[in-house]
């Protein structure tokens, strides 16, 4: 089990307000919880985060990715007495996150230079759909928007049919990791200024971001990237191919590998074929040389291919699906896949921590809260000095 007290993560000193709901707010406040800090998430009364509700399967289990070393603290922002609540708690932090339409900070009093003039070191990570400056800036915005207008969804699928989608909300976590880099940024400068700042990043920017040349193509060459389907345009052998009882990823398309490639087909004249030979040809000829190697594979089990292609040194490897991550004992070697106790479903085995460090790894140091306002009396009494009979009017009244 990957639970421990000992909080030995990189930001083992900081401490975390996350508001927001859904993905790009909580996927950032799970990464710096991963790293060590103390996150303090507060979630409306009653529901909570509408993440409890997400997930396939007949129990739903994302939350508990999610929202593992986080502590629920229930409020209600659309009040004054919860909006007061809220400045106390984040007087008392070193980070705080959000990810609601731009201005609705300022319309509840928390905007980050009032916030600031209370605590002049607190980092802000706005996380938005188009940022919080711009003439899109007071547009609703959400993951898929922001890839189809960062470029993702018009490249992703096959040429004959309308765009298609990666299968997870890529847009909303690319955003979270780019709004935690930069909180990490806003901390480094911190230690030498004592001054917070905000760290403003978009849906769409983030996209556009791993766009690679998408846009100096276009405005050098005029060359617009169309879906490619399974392939990256210009760049084989690099494929998934058919064996005769699964699927199998190759990627050959450095000179030398393809030789490596080549000679374990016992086609090793390929190298030197003009068609082949060079980064450039190969790329001219992608299709041809994706259907004679995906011909060999056909020849081979995964198990065959899977064992040539390691005694080759030829960068490869099976496609994988959640049995088969489980069932690697790399995976949980390097503690990519843990076993958490969680309070609802007992032992859940999901994603480790990442990335990894040498001196201060990150860690599951504790599950998901099961329950809204699960930590109200932790949180509001010893940071606020909040007691029982004022927790039990505040909750009365709806405010926690």
């Amino acid at each position: 089990m990957m639970n421990t007290a000992t909080n030995t993560g990189a930001l083992s000193d900081i401490r975390v307000i996350e508001m927001g709901q859904l993905l790009a707010g909580p996927f950032c406040g799970q990464l710096l919880g991963d790293m060590g800090a103390d996150v303090v998430k507060l979630e409306p009364p009653g529901a909570g985060d509408p993440m409890r509700l997400w997930g396939l399967g007949e129990e739903k289990v994302q939350w508990e990715v999610i929202a593992r070393n986080k502590k629920s603290v229930s409020l209600n922002l659309r009040v004054p007495e919860g909006q007061a609540l809220a400045r106390r708690l984040i007087a008392t932090a070193d980070v705080l996150v959000e990810n609601f339409k731009p201005g609705t900070l300022e319309k509840w009093g928390l905007a980050p230079a009032t916030l600031q003039a209370e605590n002049p070191g607190l980092i802000v990570a706005r996380m938005s759909g188009y940022g919080q400056t711009g003439p899109y800036s007071d547009r609703a915005g959400f993951g898929g928007i922001g890839e189809a207008m960062g470029g993702w969804r018009y490249i992703v699928g096959e040429p004959d049919r309308p765009p298609s989608r990666m299968g997870v909300s890529i847009g909303d976590t690319l955003t979270a990791t780019y709004g935690c880099m930069g909180v990490l940024a806003a901390l480094h400068v911190r230690a030498r200024t004592g001054k917070g700042q905000v760290v403003d990043a978009a849906l769409y920017e983030s996209v556009l971001q791993v766009m690679e040349g998408l846009v100096p193509e276009f405005d050098h060459g005029g060359v617009i990237r169309e879906r490619s389907g399974s392939i990256l345009p210009g760049i084989a052998p690099s494929n998934v191919y058919t064996c005769s009882d699964g699927e199998y990823m190759i990627g050959a398309n450095k000179d030398e590998i393809w030789r490596r490639l080549a000679e374990a087909m016992g086609r090793p004249e390929l190298a030197d074929d003009p068609r082949y030979a060079t980064h450039i040809a190969r790329g001219k000829n992608q299709a041809e040389l994706d259907s004679l190697i995906d011909a060999w594979t056909r020849t081979l089990t995964v198990d065959e291919l899977d064992r040539l292609m390691i005694t080759c040194s030829i960068p490869a490897g099976r496609v994988y699906r959640a049995p088969e991550m489980l069932a690697d004992p790399h995976f949980a070697a390097r503690g990519a896949i843990v076993e958490v106790e969680t309070e609802r479903f007992g032992p859940l085995r999901m994603q480790g921590a990442f990335p990894h460090l040498s001196q201060t790894p990150s860690g599951v140091r504790s599950p998901a809260p099961s329950r809204v306002g699960q930590h109200n009396r932790e949180v509001y009494g010893d940071l606020l000095g909040i007691g029982g009979d004022e927790l039990a009017t505040l909750t009365a009244a709806g405010v926690i």
